[in-house]
């Protein structure tokens, strides 16, 4: 019997529709291939990028002359830091300078195509520069929020193959965020604890759509899954802003990204994904309720007219197969 579950943050509808379940081996997606005769983010291509914003360099990349992650501005970026914020009206119509940044985080000197390939120390090193950025940009009094975000894959967006995220910078809050907001708010109000914790909490309890835990963060599928094997990682510590973050937290949170995409992987046939960083804005009258989280999506389903039309998902693999199917696969 198909099933109706609501998101206690956004109270957005799923159907879970079990009558169609899918096992793993179901989604079989045909791959696309990305162009790789020549890669602007290799070492040595660095002339191919703008210039570096920042380099991060362990001692072993120092002295052998190298890098392990740089930070470019994106090449044909969405919005741009040149220009004042200038709002205006056209009729019924508002719209304003397209102010703001477009950044590109190079994951690796080498050429890497699997996020998961790099070892915990890398990723934990990609993540604390998200965080730096999100730090440097929050001075701009123009700019509200930053968006990061990472697509793998063709079908999940990519354009190049080599392991790296992006950052937008923007002068509004995004609608999706600001739903979550104040779903969150709105939860808070009512029961004075927040909605993010009491999910971890709950989640715990049961253990039935837990993926992966560590002492400091924790990856689940959440109850209103959207799409199949969706997984949410979030910090068990209260924190609204992600770059708040401490050194081991970003690497709590390395870890669960490389497991949960190595067990995707597996499960999946090395799905094509997309992965989300929720953080509150800059500036906000009342964060308290919000909690920063990771949200990761492979790209198993397309939405399509019914979607589309009427805001709910469907979603044929419950969060309770798809966390077990994934808890079930060990890794080395």
């Amino acid at each position: 019997m198909p099933v109706l579950r609501k998101n206690p943050v956004t109270n957005q509808w799923v159907i879970i529709a079990t009558e169609r379940a899918k096992r793993p081996r179901d989604y079989k997606v045909e791959r696309q291939s990305l162009e790789s005769s020549f890669c602007p983010f290799c070492a040595g291509n660095e002339d191919a990028t703008p210039r570096e914003i920042c380099v991060y360099r362990d001692a072993a990349a120092q002295s052998a002359k190298r890098w392990n992650v740089r930070v470019v501005p994106n090449k044909y970026p969405a919005l741009r830091v040149e220009g004042s914020l200038e709002m205006r009206g056209d009729g019924m119509y508002d719209t304003m300078e397209g102010i703001g940044a477009h950044e590109v985080i190079i994951e690796s000197p080498d050429h890497v195509i699997d996020f998961s390939s790099l070892s915990v120390s890398e990723i934990s090193t990609v993540l604390w520069a998200w965080r730096d950025r999100i730090v440097d940009l929050r001075k701009d009094a123009r700019l509200k929020c930053v968006m990061i975000f990472k697509n793998q894959g063709a079908e999940a967006g990519a354009t190049l193959e080599h392991v790296h995220s992006q950052l937008i910078a923007l002068p509004v809050v995004p609608q999706r965020l600001q739903e979550e907001l104040d779903g969150a708010q709105r939860y808070f109000e009512f029961r004075e604890r927040c909605v993010f914790c009491d999910m971890l909490r709950q989640e715990l309890e049961s253990g039935v759509r837990i993926v992966h835990e560590n002492a400091h963060v924790v990856a689940f599928a959440p109850f209103a899954s959207r799409f199949p094997f969706e997984v949410w990682i979030l910090p068990r510590r209260h924190e609204p802003w992600y770059e708040a973050g401490t050194q081991q937290i970003y690497d709590a949170t390395a870890d669960a990204l490389r497991v949960v995409i190595k067990k995707l992987n597996i499960a999946l046939d090395q799905p094509a994904f997309n992965l989300m960083l929720h953080s509150a804005p800059f500036v906000h009258e009342n964060v308290a309720h919000y909690h920063w989280h990771i949200e990761l999506i492979p790209k198993l389903n397309t939405v399509a007219g019914f979607e589309w039309a009427s805001g709910f998902h469907i979603n044929p693999t419950p969060s309770e197969t798809a966390a077990q199917h994934l808890r079930d696969i060990e890794i080395g």
